[in-house]
């Protein structure tokens, strides 16, 4: 008897999906809810561009993410491009300009994540690779160099940074002049891994023994501040790579890693409104 009225009760509803087949729309369930914000965003310095980095969002309906960029924290943010993954680097950034970022999750229902909160500033700045100088005992006029102009210039001129000599007792030094500071930071695996210059420490003595793998930081005349890291010291000559900071007395000094300058300070509830620019994209 139970199996009779089972069957009974089944024959409607098989019916009534044979006729929706035809005549009934197919009903189709949508998510309205958004991506939570991304978190976790870190920045790195480049060479006129700055490169993005945040943790991974988990949301199994995650399409990509949406990056946008402004001149203020609080300002209206511009769209800038997009991404599948947890990275973006903006080729639009130039040297010497400060810029903040946000960046945005969006899922393939086309809901769209609030701004990031963390606070992401970059200042892009020139690097160079490779550079020689020479003994200024040998050639005085390759012997110096000039941050400013990425240049190598006469080891005693008005913008000269630092030179190069040796020694008579044969060791050899790079050297700065009254108005400027040298700091040496000891051995590094890369440039990169000296990432902000110094507050204290300079050497009294305006100079430091040049030394193949180690890094230093100079302070300029002018207050802006550089890095260079000794990669080979042959015969006469030093080969070094350097970077430089166009914003007076801004003391960041990464490339190639994520800094860790307090750029994912997080603001409660009381931070700024920031919003998305009228060119937000569709």
């Amino acid at each position: 008897m139970t199996h009779r009225y089972l069957i009974l009760l089944l024959l409607p509803m098989a019916l009534l999906g044979m006729a929706c087949s035809d005549n009934c729309e197919r009903i189709v369930y949508r998510d309205a809810s958004p991506p939570l914000p991304p978190v976790g965003i870190v920045s790195v310095s480049l060479d006129n561009a700055v490169e993005l980095f945040w943790i991974e969002n988990q949301e199994a309906s995650l399409a990509g993410y949406n990056v946008y960029v402004s001149h203020r924290y609080d300002g209206k943010y511009d769209f800038i491009g997009k991404t599948k993954i947890a990275n973006f680097i903006d080729r639009g950034a130039r040297n010497g300009f400060t810029y903040y970022y946000a960046v945005t999750a969006f899922d393939i229902y086309g809901n769209e994540s609030a701004l990031s909160r963390d606070v992401v500033y970059d200042t892009p700045r020139p690097e160079g690779r490779n550079v020689q100088l020479i003994d200024r005992f040998i050639n005085p006029s390759r012997a110096g160099y000039d941050f400013s102009n990425y240049a190598i210039v006469h080891y005693d001129t008005d913008r000269t940074d630092f030179f190069f000599e040796i020694a008579a007792n044969g060791f050899a030094y790079l050297v700065v002049w009254d108005d400027t500071d040298i700091q040496g930071m000891g051995y590094t695996e890369t440039l990169d891994d000296i990432s902000v210059a110094p507050l204290h420490g300079w050497n009294p003595s305006g100079d430091a023994l040049a030394v193949k793998g180690h890094t230093y930081v100079i302070r300029t005349f002018d207050n802006h501040f550089a890095k260079i890291r000794i990669i080979d010291i042959t015969g006469n000559a030093v080969y070094f790579d350097w970077a430089y900071q166009l914003v007076e007395g801004n003391r960041e000094l990464l490339t190639g890693t994520p800094n860790t300058l307090g750029k994912r300070t997080r603001y409660g509830n009381t931070h700024p409104e920031r919003r998305i620019a009228s060119t937000r994209p569709d």
